[in-house]
């Protein structure tokens, strides 16, 4: 039995902002999905997790995404895909913060 999450949340925010003036980095985010585990390992050889168009390799360990598609393409030059965690990514997801 895995002990991976069976869900994150993806922030995806504009990497250029290097001061969000007291803003949050969901505030920041241009886009975020709740995704979960697959099933699957993808070609990093780490969990694959989908939702809401995104479909992305995760390293549970490191809770850092290693390959990324956005509505099948892959991610636009000046975008950083930042994790939140499973906790977090279930109140987001049950409506609640």
């Amino acid at each position: 039995m895995s002990t991976h999450p069976k869900r994150f949340e993806i922030l995806l925010v504009p990497a250029h902002v290097e001061n969000r003036g007291g803003a949050s980095v969901e505030d920041s985010a241009v886009r975020s999905a709740v995704v979960e585990a697959t099933g699957r390992t993808g070609e990093t050889g780490y969990p694959i997790y989908e939702g809401h168009g995104l479909v992305a390799d995760i390293d549970p360990e490191t809770r850092t995404v290693e390959a990324l598609l956005v509505d099948g393409r892959e991610l636009d030059y000046g975008l950083t895909a930042l994790i939140r965690g499973p906790e977090t990514a279930r109140r987001s997801a049950e409506g609640g913060r």
